[in-house]
């Protein structure tokens, strides 16, 4: 194996990474990887040996005090070599002193702390159920919704506003979201719809209950009868994950939530009923 060359990844180039957590499993939407690069063009990374990639990372900046990390992969062929943790220890320099986030691989955790700076605080689950069921009265199209006041909404349950990401993820054409609004037009929850390489997942699902976040997703599920959806949840989240399992939703795949602080990292997780993407947060 030739030198490893650590850089900064170019943008035709992320489509690979996409691939890449296909074959993992991952399931990305169709259109994350433009919404990714929308939001911190210069946060992808690669290891480049044997002139080709061969690991992939991004460090996504949100603003002067949050990132995300995500994107985290190595071709099997290369793992075992040291690449992964060289790759993301030139990719956290990007993101300065600020608190980074990532969803990990459960069973790495204990790397994850020794070797990476990164600190459990809690788990995340992913369920599979199947769309169908009618469109429940009284929900309003996500693009009908004054934006302000979504952008508001939507940073009271994320570590960063996030304006650049929000407008094209409720604008994306292969994405539907919908809002519960109460009489005097304050937003009660709202969720989006994305289509992905198998089925749709459901993210973010915001709200103010169980309620209102059964509600919602009803509505997004509706417009997908019989095919696979996906919905991310904090494990912490005890109506949550009463929601999925009495809907006889299937647990699919489990991660790891960490952060590089052991301090509590403030979100209102009794109010996140679907993590908007384990790549992004």
């Amino acid at each position: 194996m030739k030198e490893i060359t650590i850089r900064t990844m170019k943008r035709e180039e992320l489509a690979e990474a996409v691939e890449w957590a296909v074959a993992e499993g991952w399931n990305p939407g169709l259109a994350d990887a433009e919404c990714f690069w929308l939001e911190d063009p210069e946060g992808f990374f690669c290891a480049e040996a044997d002139g080709k990639m061969v690991g992939s990372v991004s460090v996504l900046n949100y603003n002067d005090r949050f990132s995300f990390a995500g994107l985290y992969i190595v071709s099997p062929e290369y793992r075992g070599k040291g690449i992964g943790m060289e790759l993301y220890r030139h990719a956290m320099r990007h993101a300065g002193s600020r608190i980074v986030g990532g969803d990990g691989v459960v069973s790495m955790v204990p790397k994850y702390e020794k070797d990476g700076g990164l600190f459990l605080h809690y788990n995340n689950a992913r369920y599979e159920g199947t769309g169908g069921g009618r469109m429940p009265a009284g929900l309003t199209p996500i693009q009908d919704v004054n934006f302000a006041d979504l952008l508001a909404y939507d940073t009271a349950h994320f570590p960063a506003e996030r304006e650049s990401f929000l407008r094209f993820w409720i604008s994306h054409k292969d994405h539907t979201g919908y809002a519960l609004l109460d009489t005097d037009g304050k937003i009660l929850g709202y969720g989006v719809r994305r289509t992905c390489h198998k089925g749709y997942k459901i993210g973010p699902l915001f709200s103010r209950d169980r309620k209102t976040a059964e509600m919602i997703l009803n509505g997004l599920i509706a417009g997908i009868p019989g095919e696979p959806f996906y919905l991310d949840i904090p494990r912490p989240n005890g109506a949550a994950v009463a929601l999925v399992e009495d809907r006889n939703m299937e647990p699919v795949f489990f991660t790891a939530r960490l952060y590089s602080t052991r301090d509590p990292v403030p979100l209102p997780l009794d109010e996140i009923f679907g993590v908007t993407t384990f790549e992004l947060g």
